[in-house]
């Protein structure tokens, strides 16, 4: 296995090395930016089968951090007046016949109750299927392209979860729909929106949102999807893959560096008022989730988070309330025969781990 020293930091050195030797994983970036100054590190391969070590510099998809770009552009436009947080989305979005009751804010905390287009896990144990995101069927459709509108429709053909505001429910449905919020608000593509408000502001050179395109800008490592179809044990390399099945919920790329400067600018107040930053980092009380946000209390302190999984990678977000401390991490996967309960139980691991090593310290 590969890896790229770094004396200075030799206790994180350590700790992703010992991911990148765990079966869920073949390659790991991490940057950590403190006191102490910044610090990067990466171990495993950037490829199976070959030796070089993942690039430090190297883009990734970020997955469910896509949320936190999105609900801050969303916020900003609160700021300026143009959308009232607590403000009906059928009265700017009425060819979709949403429930009037559903609220801007309800969407960035998932608090609206709509169906989740991914799929829905109930308490009981029950499953009520989205589109085709997981196993052969997700395979197959590799480079489909769905529309955001597409995704959307799709969720209000189902039932409500629960009734607007009465209760809190992770649904991807909710991020879509802010897309298209901010695209008739502002009168132009979310993705320029977004370039003007945060990406070219903070420099973020390294960030995209890559809409339908499945390719992903060099250098990169490579992400592994491993599924069981019938009684067969499949790896596939998914490194082209177009992300429109989960638009601005889960879509963008970006690198450790970008995440670090976006994470800090927002967490020490550059981006938004003190009163709406306030708000973001409000927590519901069901699961700890503000706007866009989770807060995880650790042994640590409060920490602030949202951190992202895209078949084949996850990524890791984590900040002091200051912005003065960040963890921005990435994780490429490997050909572990690890179903979907496992794969999340090894990335809590990582962040576990991560978290102790860098805000322990």
């Amino acid at each position: 296995m590969s890896v790229t020293p770094n004396t200075d930091r030799p206790e994180l050195q350590k700790a992703i090395e010992e991911i990148a030797a765990a079966e869920a994983w073949a390659g790991v970036l991490v940057r950590v930016n403190d006191e102490r100054g910044e610090w990067t590190g990466a171990a495993g391969v950037r490829k199976l089968g070959e030796s070089a070590a993942p690039q430090a510099d190297g883009h990734f998809r970020i997955g469910s951090n896509t949320k936190t770009f999105t609900a801050t552009l969303v916020l900003q436009l609160v700021a300026d007046g143009r959308i009232s947080l607590d403000g009906t989305v059928d009265d700017h979005l009425p060819e979709y016949g949403l429930d009037r009751r559903i609220t801007v804010r309800m969407l960035l905390q998932h608090t609206s109750g709509l169906f989740n287009f991914t799929g829905e896990y109930y308490e009981d144990g029950t499953i009520a299927p989205g589109i085709d995101w997981q196993g052969q069927e997700w395979v197959d459709k590799l480079l489909h392209t769905y529309r955001p509108e597409e995704l959307v429709r799709f969720a209000l053909a189902k039932p409500a979860r629960f009734e607007p505001g009465t209760d809190w429910s992770y649904a991807n449905t909710n991020y879509v729909l802010l897309r298209l919020l901010v695209e008739k608000v502002a009168g132009r593509p979310f993705a320029e929106e977004m370039q003007e408000r945060l990406l070219t502001p903070l420099g973020l050179t390294g960030t995209f949102l890559p809409e339908a395109s499945p390719e992903i800008a060099e250098p990169h490592a490579h992400g592994y999807y491993t599924y069981q179809d019938g009684e067969e044990w499949k790896t596939v390399d998914v490194t082209r893959a177009n992300p429109s099945w989960i638009s601005a919920a889960g879509d963008m790329i970006s690198t450790t560096k970008d995440l670090h400067t976006f994470f800090s600018a927002l967490m020490s107040g550059e981006l938004l008022p003190a009163e709406l930053l306030g708000q973001m980092r409000d927590p519901h009380t069901k699961f700890a989730y503000g706007l866009g946000l989770i807060v995880q209390e650790t042994e640590h302190g409060t920490l602030y988070t949202h951190n992202g999984g895209f078949w084949g990678w996850g990524a890791l977000m984590y900040s002091s309330p200051d912005g003065k401390t960040t963890l921005t991490a990435s994780l490429t996967s490997s050909d572990a025969r690890l179903d979907l309960a496992k794969t999340a139980e090894a990335f809590t691991k990582v962040q576990g781990a991560l978290i102790d090593a860098v805000f322990g310290a």
